[in-house]
């Protein structure tokens, strides 16, 4: 095999691979990219960690044709070294890969393209078009309240349920819980044309990866395809692929209270201010573990905002609109300033019951077509 790319083409159509480049894994050749030169002159390079993988396909000068494994962290630190326009990649008999630059040469072993583990059907009937800005903007919401070790595995990833013109994203761990869901011009690419009917559990790993790869562009549309197991993504000469996680995901309507008493309204930047320079309190490490214990107290329309640790003690006040009793009540500092981060409204509402109860975070009104609540566990005071 060799193959001819120009050093900035193939430095920026590595740089994605790498989210799907196993580091631990006892099976060599997923630490690697499988490189498939064709003879029409493309260059097609996949990574996959048996979770999820990317592939994308690189115009190069195919001077012979062939498939290798090379191990990837070796091989984007010598591009990164190379200085030269063009890097030259052959393959021989034996499995000796060199890359050459200018007049720099570089030697290291490769593995054969049949040793790499089989890569999921990334092409199926079944699937849909959204635009990446409302995808990414979605994700924004939700993302932070995702679990990554939650011993019902399918809190650890995010919940999509998608419908004609309307997308609905669900996450949650053991404190916090974000609902978004917005209208949405999604494409059928049902070849069939069924009914748009989806629902499915993304890993937290992937939705992380997959956030990074979206644009805000809001003429650039993702492609999504579907099998029982897996996901396949298209967007722009990048297709990146991950399984699913199989599961019922946790009726989240019914553990989110409608019946709250005591409500504020209150500036969310300013709240989110506050509750920084409480941070500088609250979070104390403490035997390996963060403490981040703040008080609200909401009375008349003033909340009261306190915290105290070892590291010294704060106060703060922020105006309100309070209707209601008066509430003591204590929360995870950073878990509440996530909440309140995963907003873009100017405003928001706080609905609350009591100290030990959930509480719901929602923009004082909803854009016409969209909704989004973000539920948060306080935490219990000690005397």
């Amino acid at each position: 095999m060799k193959i001819i790319f120009k050093r900035q083409s193939i430095s920026d159509a590595v740089a994605p691979l790498m989210c799907a480049v196993s580091g631990k894994s006892t099976l060599s050749a997923v630490e690697g990219i499988l490189i498939d030169a064709n003879e029409n002159g493309s260059c097609v390079m996949t990574t996959f960690d048996l979770e999820k993988g990317m592939r994308i396909t690189v115009e190069a000068q195919v001077e012979e044709s062939g498939v290798a494994i090379i191990n990837a962290q070796k091989f984007v630190q010598t591009l990164r070294v190379m200085e030269g326009d063009f890097v030259t990649l052959t393959v021989d008999e034996k499995m000796q890969a060199c890359i050459s630059s200018g007049k720099s040469n570089h030697r290291m072993n490769a593995l054969s393209g049949e040793d790499y583990p089989a890569i999921p059907r990334l092409v199926t009937s079944d699937g849909f078009v959204i635009g990446q800005s409302v995808l990414k903007n979605m994700l924004s919401k939700v993302m932070y309240a995702m679990a990554s070790n939650d011993q019902r595995p399918v809190l650890n990833g995010c919940y999509f349920r998608v419908t004609e013109g309307n997308l609905l994203a669900v996450a949650c761990d053991s404190f916090k819980l974000a609902k978004c869901s917005a209208q949405a011009e999604i494409e059928n690419k049902n070849e069939d044309q069924s009914e748009l009917k989806f629902s499915f559990i993304i890993p937290t790993k992937t939705v992380n990866e997959l956030f990074k790869l979206l644009k805000d562009d809001e003429r650039e549309n993702v492609r999504i395809y579907m099998t029982r197991k897996n996901i396949v993504f298209n967007i722009g000469n990048l297709t990146f692929f991950s399984r699913l996680i199989d599961g019922v995901y946790i009726d989240y309507d019914r553990i989110i209270m409608t019946n709250h008493r005591i409500f504020a309204i209150v500036n969310r930047e300013t709240m989110i201010s506050a509750l920084e320079r409480a941070a500088l309190v609250t979070e104390e490490k403490v035997a390996g573990s963060v403490r981040s214990h703040v008080k609200l107290m909401f009375e008349e329309d003033i909340l009261k905002i306190s915290a105290i640790s070892t590291l010294g003690s704060t106060y703060d006040e922020v105006d309100i609109k309070h209707e209601g009793e008066d509430l003591l009540i204590a929360f995870n500092n950073r878990f509440l300033i996530d909440s309140l981060r995963a907003s873009d409204a100017e405003t928001v509402k706080i609905s609350m019951t009591s100290a030990l109860t959930s509480i719901n975070i929602e923009p004082e009104t909803n854009a016409e077509g969209e909704s989004e609540l973000f539920m948060l566990l306080p935490v219990r005071m000690k005397e």
